[in-house]
């Protein structure tokens, strides 16, 4: 346990950004596998959305999310 007044500080804040960065990835992976199934324009734009987002907040790295855009983009023309 944290013992002085900013390791307390700091293990909240790292709580709540590992919550907050779970639940986008785990939207993002959600959204990815929708499209795979549905191929769909609509979960296409979905997917875009928010891997650009979770780039935007840093909770992946700009070029894996145009990896994931790349990637489900191919696979949907192709369907």
């Amino acid at each position: 346990m944290p013992v002085t007044k900013t390791a307390k500080r700091a293990l909240r804040v790292s709580a709540k950004k590992t919550k907050d960065n779970k639940s986008i990835l785990s939207a993002l992976d959600a959204a990815i596998r929708m499209a795979k199934k549905t191929k769909s324009k609509k979960s296409l734009e979905k997917v875009f959305s928010l891997s650009d987002r979770a780039a935007k907040t840093h909770t992946i790295h700009t070029k894996k999310a145009d990896r994931i855009k790349s990637r489900i983009s191919k696979r949907l023309a192709s369907a």
